[in-house]
C-alpha cells in the first residue's frame, strides 16, 4: 500500500514539475514579449497565476517534503 502510494505520489510530482517548468518558460517568454511590445500571452498567464501555477508550486514543495519524510520514516522502520 505504501509503495503504491509513493509510486503515484512520485508520478504526480513529475507531472507537477513539468507544469511548473512550462509555466516558468511561458512566464519568461511572455515577460520578454511584454517588454518588447509583442503580446505573447502575459495577460492569460497572469490570470492563470493564482488558480494554476501558484498551487502547482505549493503542491510541488509539499509533495517533495512529504515524499522525503515518508521515505526517511520507511528507511528507519525497515532498519528496526
Amino acid at each position: 500500500m505504501k509503495e503504491n502510494f509513493l509510486m503515484w505520489l512520485d508520478r504526480f510530482l513529475v507531472v507537477d514539475v513539468f507544469v511548473v517548468i512550462i509555466g516558468f518558460i511561458w512566464f519568461a517568454m511572455a515577460l520578454v514579449g511584454k517588454s518588447i511590445g509583442i503580446p505573447l500571452g502575459w495577460d492569460i498567464w497572469y490570470q492563470l497565476w493564482q488558480p494554476v501555477f501558484n498551487p502547482a508550486i505549493g503542491i510541488l514543495f509539499t509533495g517533495a517534503l512529504l515524499s522525503g519524510i515518508i521515505k526517511k520514516v520507511q528507511e528507519k522502520l525497515s532498519k528496526s
